[in-house]
C-alpha cells in the first residue's frame, strides 16, 4: 500500500491525471448524450408525428430518470467503489442513447431516453466524487470546476451532430453513433486506480470488524444515512441549492435551440453556431471558477458567476429587441449566460469537502439528481408560458433562479482547502 494518499500530494501526478481525464470525458459523453436530444427535436417530432408537449415530455422523463440514476449509481458507488461504477454509469447511458435511434414511435423512445437518464444521473456524482477525493485540497476547486468543462464541451458536440451532422445522416444515425464512449471505457479501465480514500476507508473498516462492531456499524454509510440528525440539514441545503442551479440551467438550456430557431428565426445552423458560443463561454466559465473558488472561497465565486448568468439571461429574453440591431451585444450575452453557468463548477468540491467517505458518491449522487429530476416539469413549463409571453418569456424565469442560487450559497460554511479523510466525521452544519 502506497505510503500517502493520491490527495495528500502537494503536486497532482500521473494518476491524478488519468482519474480527471476518465471522470472528464464520461461528463462530456453523458452531457451530450443528455441534450442531443433538444438538438433533434424538430427531426423526432415531424417522424414520430409528436407535438412539442410530446418532445417536452419526453425530455422531462429523462431528467426525472437521472434522479433514479443518481441514488442507485450513488449508493452502488459507496459500496463498491468509485473506478467500477463510473464505467458502469457511462456504459449505460451509452446504450440507452444507441437505442434511441433504434425507436420505432413515443413509448419506445421515452423507454431508451430513461435508460440514457438512469446512466447520465450516476455518472457526474461518481466522478465528482472520484476527483474530490484523490486531487490535494489546494487545487480541488480547480479540478473539480475543470471536470465540469465537460458540460460545454458535450453540449458544444450536440450542437455540432445536431445542427450540421444530424441534416446528412439523419436524427437515428446521430443517436447511434453516440455509442462511442462504452469503447473509451474498454481502452482506459485498466489504467484507472480507484480512489484509495475509500479504499483506506475500507481497510479500515474491516480491522475494526474483528475487534469492534458496534464501532463498524456507526461507520456503515447508506441512504437513510442522509436524513438521519446529523447529516439532514446540510443534505437539504444542499438538495435546494441544486434545485436553484438545476432550473437556472434548464430552463434556460431545455428550448434555447428552440427559441433561436422558431422566436428569433434562425437556422438550425445558426442556432447551432450560437450555442457552440454560449457553450465556449460556459467552458472559459468552468475553466475559470475554480481558480477563483480557491483563492477567494467557493461563496464569492459561485455568487458572482450565477449573477452573470442571470443578467446574459435577462439581455437576450426581456431586452432582445433593444439589443437585436447589435449582433455583437447579443453574442456577448449569449457567451455571458454560458460563462455564467461556471458556478456548477463548485457544487462538487463543496458536497465533497461538506459530506463523508461513507455517504460522499450517495449524497451527492442524490442531491444533485434530484434536482435534475424535478425538472421534469421544466421543458413543459416553458412551453405552457411560451403561449402567452413567448419561449423567450419562459427561458427568461432561469435569471431568478440563478440570482437565488447565488444568495443561497451563504447559507453554506466556506471550505476552501479543507483535507478530506477516510473516516472523517461531520456533523449537520457541514463543519
Amino acid at each position: 500500500m502506497q505510503s500517502k494518499l493520491l490527495s495528500e500530494y502537494t503536486v497532482p501526478g500521473k494518476q491524478h491525471y488519468y482519474i480527471l481525464f476518465m471522470s472528464w470525458a464520461g461528463w462530456v459523453f453523458d452531457f451530450y448524450d443528455l441534450t442531443l436530444y433538444t438538438f433533434l427535436l424538430i427531426p423526432i417530432g415531424k417522424e414520430l408525428h409528436l407535438s412539442n408537449i410530446h418532445l417536452s415530455f419526453i425530455l422531462g422523463l429523462s431528467l426525472a430518470a437521472t434522479a433514479l440514476g443518481g441514488i442507485i449509481f450513488g449508493v452502488l458507488a459507496d459500496r463498491f467503489g468509485r473506478r467500477s461504477v463510473l464505467q458502469w454509469t457511462i456504459l449505460t447511458y451509452s446504450v440507452g442513447t444507441f437505442l434511441s435511434g433504434l425507436a420505432p414511435d413515443f413509448y419506445f423512445l421515452v423507454l431508451f431516453r430513461i435508460i440514457t437518464g438512469i446512466g447520465v444521473g450516476g455518472e457526474w456524482a461518481t466522478g465528482q466524487t472520484y476527483v474530490g477525493e484523490t486531487f490535494p485540497p489546494g487545487v480541488r476547486g480547480r479540478f473539480g470546476a475543470f471536470m465540469q468543462t465537460g458540460a460545454p464541451v458535450g453540449v458544444a458536440l450536440a450542437a455540432l451532430i445536431g445542427g450540421f451532422v444530424s441534416p446528412i445522416i439523419g436524427w437515428r444515425a446521430s443517436f447511434m453513433v453516440s455509442v462511442l464512449p462504452a469503447v473509451l471505457v474498454i481502452l482506459v479501465r485498466k489504467k484507472l486506480p480507484e480512489s484509495d480514500l475509500w479504499a483506506e476507508r475500507n481497510r479500515i473498516i474491516r480491522s475494526r470488524a474483528l475487534t469492534e462492531p458496534a464501532v463498524q456499524d456507526k461507520d456503515k454509510g447508506n441512504f437513510a444515512s442522509l436524513f438521519s440528525p446529523e447529516y439532514r440539514t446540510m443534505f437539504f441545503k444542499s438538495l435546494l441549492l441544486a434545485v436553484f442551479i438545476m432550473s437556472a440551467y434548464w430552463f434556460t438550456y431545455a428550448w434555447l435551440p428552440g427559441y433561436l430557431y422558431e422566436q428569433r428565426h434562425f437556422s438550425m445552423t445558426k442556432s447551432g453556431i450560437w450555442m457552440i458560443i454560449t457553450q465556449t463561454g460556459g467552458f472559459l466559465g468552468y475553466a475559470t471558477f475554480g481558480f477563483v473558488a480557491d483563492r477567494f472561497g467557493r461563496r464569492p465565486a459561485f455568487t458572482l458567476y450565477s449573477f452573470l448568468m442571470a443578467a446574459g439571461l435577462i439581455m437576450i429574453t426581456f431586452l432582445w429587441n433593444i439589443i437585436a440591431r447589435y449582433p455583437s451585444i447579443i453574442l456577448v450575452c449569449m457567451f455571458m449566460v454560458g460563462f455564467g453557468t461556471g458556478f456548477f463548477g463548485g457544487y462538487g468540491p463543496i458536497m465533497a469537502e461538506l459530506f463523508p467517505t461513507k455517504i460522499r458518491n450517495t449524497a451527492m449522487g442524490t442531491a444533485f439528481n434530484l434536482a435534475r429530476g424535478v425538472q421534469f416539469f421544466t421543458p413543459v413549463i416553458v412551453v405552457i408560458v411560451a403561449r402567452y409571453y413567448g419561449l423567450g418569456g419562459g427561458i427568461s424565469i432561469a435569471s431568478l433562479f440563478a440570482v437565488l442560487a447565488g444568495l443561497w450559497i451563504w447559507t453554506f460554511p466556506e471550505t476552501r482547502g479543507k483535507r478530506l479523510t477516510a473516516l472523517e466525521q461531520t456533523t449537520g452544519s457541514g463543519r
